[in-house]
């Protein structure tokens, strides 16, 4: 087998075996605490610019398949496993998870001890790293990987959203519209709310507020995406242009995010942020607590205690992580808009947030209902 080397930017070095494409690639490295999922994970728009650890030791038992696709192709920039399966064993795989690797060009490692980096990662932070079956000696590949751009101050929306807008139908009788920007969207989101009698427009990141009006939603929502939400300016103009308009406004993970600064907070790094399918979080507002799956290395900075104000008036910490008091979720009080940074989506995962999809109904309904 082929040698590759992943070499973090304080000088750690891993060797190990190449996994998937050989070459090299350089990217911020984090870690994915989910013990399944793993074609998802690679198809998820919003790990565009990441190298991705699995901490589960044992990866690609069922293979990879047409059908699990999250979006349109492989997104991570560079996989990281310590035992890949010697063959896919599942009725449903159509290649292993080593074709799909090579496939679509993603160079990757295996063999290496994952626990150790992950703890690395933990104690450190997440960082840029290189991994390379072509560049072997540690400080050659050290020095690419130093001078390389950092997540922070990343924008990758140009790269994920889709080049033109697309209609997904209602399943049986239509009972709203809803304008969705694809920041990086999951197939599986226009298909719940479609699911739910909405026809979901599907608009490219850089919509205007103009074409959004265009389709006259009931709703706008914003989907999950990668990079930093301080560089979304022109996305959080737009919500404040759909909260002045009261039309009812629902987002999901860089969508809270650009919710949480359209609503005047802050955002910033988490050391190594949240990522997998077993993240606890509480739903402030009914006090359960659901199993949720995350993507995120970057949070809203808002109060977990006490509302606060913002020009759409007073809104809440409606959600927070129980691992850490990280805010999860946040709505407004008197206007219709709320948002959460886990994925409800999930489609490997738990299905516990699933109901947040029928509060952005009954919020689209109060809001028809108020209009009448």
């Amino acid at each position: 087998m082929t040698e590759a080397i992943l070499v973090l930017e304080d000088g750690r070095t891993f060797r190990g075996r190449s996994y998937g494409a050989t070459g090299t690639t350089i990217a911020e490295i984090v870690f994915n605490t989910g013990m399944t999922g793993y074609q998802e994970t690679l198809t998820d728009p919003s790990y565009r610019g990441q190298i991705v650890v699995m901490t589960a030791p044992h990866i690609g038992n069922t293979g990879a398949n047409a059908e699990d696709f999250e979006s349109r192709r492989v997104w991570v920039e560079g996989y990281v496993v310590r035992d890949p399966a010697r063959r896919a064993s599942n009725w449903r795989a159509d290649r292993s998870l080593d074709d799909l690797l090579v496939e679509s060009g993603t160079v990757g490692i295996s063999g290496i001890d994952t626990r150790a980096l992950t703890r690395h990662l933990r104690e450190r932070g997440a960082m840029r790293a290189g991994i390379s079956t072509e560049i072997l000696d540690p400080e050659e590949l050290l020095e690419q990987v130093r001078v390389a751009p950092e997540m922070t101050g990343a924008n990758f929306l140009a790269d994920v959203t889709v080049d033109d807008p697309y209609m997904v139908p209602a399943v049986g009788e239509k009972r709203f519209t809803v304008a969705a920007l694809d920041l990086g969207i999951k197939g599986m989101t226009p298909r719940l709310m479609a699911q739910r009698g909405i026809e979901v427009h599907v608009l490219p990141a850089t919509a205007s507020l103009e074409d959004v009006l265009a389709v006259e939603p009931d709703g706008v929502f914003m989907s999950n995406g990668p990079g930093d939400p301080a560089t979304a300016d022109h996305q959080v103009e737009l919500v404040r242009g759909v909260l002045e308009r009261g039309i009812p406004y629902f987002g999901i993970c860089l969508g809270n995010q650009i919710f949480g600064r359209a609503l005047g907070r802050g955002t910033y790094k988490l050391k190594y942020g949240h990522r997998g399918v077993n993240q606890p979080v509480q739903d402030r507002t009914t006090g359960k607590v659901e199993i949720t799956a995350h993507n995120h290395g970057f949070a809203v900075d808002a109060p977990i205690d006490t509302d606060f104000d913002t020009p759409f008036g007073p809104a809440r910490v409606t959600h927070v992580c129980l691992n850490d008091d990280v805010v999860e979720g946040i709505a407004l009080l008197e206007a219709p808009g709320f948002s959460v940074q886990y994925h409800p989506e999930a489609a490997a995962g738990p299905h516990d947030a699933g109901y947040l999809f029928d509060r952005f109904l009954e919020l689209m309904e109060a809001a028809r209902a108020e209009a009448h």
